[in-house]
């Protein structure tokens, strides 16, 4: 894969692709974060060439149904090359697709940390951690961290490009490792853990457990505490890969995307995360807006036909077509034709009016990242590679 010198601010997202290893793309439900990410990932892959890996924390499905793939779960796939000749398009590199299956996860990150066989197979056959080890601690955004550290730890790929959840959960996702390692070393762990330390327990807190013994049973207590001191074994590893892997999100190699339209909710939440990455010195490399009004909007020759069709529409009807011939296929009724050409005069000024708004916005928005890239309203729903990469098209260069 083609690189260029960090040090060079990205004019394009072409550009900003090719000097980094991570891409993190971020925002708020529904604005088009995973069909962005998919299409970034096409594009280097079509045009910067290597191996490129486009990796769904998201819970939702979409990315598999935009790429076309069957199966597709924890292991990475890649997406057929037939399928971009389909698509009119020659590969220089290669695609590749992966969605964070949870639980699977976590048992590879046991079987890594655990400090020996003995302990990992308890870990794994605790009936707390087969119940919730997909759900407790932010368990998914941590494990997603720790996934994106060890698949770009292995080398394989030249570029991940990384789908998170939505924008709020984002910020979960970015302090996930530190909270893990919080956890591990908190009074509450030491708490929970008391029971498998000992049987001796002091005044205050036996009845708390002679109680839960009533209401739990002693062997869903005893779970608990075994769990919790099973998983105590793991500490020294869980923090040394959660400061690795907040080192490798501050990496010069690593970048983030947030995409938003500009919308007012989302926009909103947009500019909370910018400001989040900004407060933590993340590297924020590109802006990506979606569903922005045509440029064409902006034309001032343009308003002032509109101007004229508000003002002057039963003047310009009446040069249409003779009065007295509604059927004529030279105008038709004037009064009906000044009514439409008022209309889609106000309907265009109307318009013009949000495109000046929205350029204003993409103007203060575009001081803080490197690139600011726009994608315009399309007819139809991108379901398929080909849209991808007509989405792609409109953001790179």
């Amino acid at each position: 894969m083609l690189k260029r010198r960090s040090s060079e601010r990205a004019r394009t997202l072409e550009q900003l692709l090719a000097a980094k290893e991570i891409v993190i793309c971020c925002g708020s439900g529904g604005v088009g974060k995973t069909t962005t990410a998919a299409s970034a990932a096409a594009m280097a892959a079509t045009s910067l060439g290597g191996k490129v890996l486009v990796l769904t924390v998201d819970p939702a499905r979409r990315l598999a149904n935009a790429l076309g793939l069957e199966g597709f779960g924890n292991t990475e796939k890649p997406v057929p090359a037939e399928a971009f000749k389909q698509a009119g398009v020659d590969m220089r590199g290669e695609l590749w697709a992966a969605m964070l299956d949870t639980k699977q996860s976590w048992d590879a990150l046991v079987l890594r940390h655990a400090p020996d066989e003995i302990t990992a197979r308890r870990i794994l056959e605790n009936p707390l951690y087969q119940n919730v080890s997909g759900r407790f601690v932010q368990s998914h955004e941590y494990i997603a961290m720790e996934r994106l550290y060890e698949i770009h730890s292995a080398g394989t790929y030249d570029l991940i490009v990384v789908d998170t959840p939505p924008t709020r959960n984002a910020i979960d996702f970015l302090e996930a490792p530190e909270r893990m390692a919080d956890f591990f070393s908190s009074r509450l762990l030491r708490w929970l853990t008391v029971p498998a330390r000992s049987r001796v327990m002091n005044f205050a807190t036996r009845p708390f457990y002679q109680m839960a013994d009533r209401i739990l049973g002693s062997q869903f207590l005893e779970d608990i505490a075994e769990f919790f001191l099973l998983f105590q074994t793991m500490y020294k590893g869980f923090v040394e890969r959660a400061e690795a892997v907040t080192r490798l999100l501050h990496d010069r190699r690593t970048t983030f995307v947030v995409v938003t339209t500009l919308e007012a909710a989302p926009l909103h939440e947009a500019e909370f995360f910018i400001s989040a990455l900004a407060g933590e010195h993340y590297h924020l490399g590109a802006l990506v807006l979606n569903k922005v009004l045509p440029a064409y909007l902006l034309d001032p020759d343009a308003a002032r036909v509109a101007e004229r069709f508000r003002g002057e529409a039963p003047r310009i009807a009446e040069r249409l077509g003779p009065p007295g011939h509604e059927q004529d296929a030279g105008g038709g009724d004037p009064a009906l034709v000044a009514r439409v050409l008022k209309e889609i005069g106000e309907s265009y000024s109307n318009f013009a009016v949000v495109a000046k708004r929205e350029a204003e916005q993409r103007a203060e928005l575009a001081s803080v990242p490197e690139v600011v890239a726009t994608v315009p309203y399309f007819e139809t729903d991108i379901y398929d590679l080909e849209g991808l990469l007509q989405l792609g098209e409109t953001i790179w260069k």
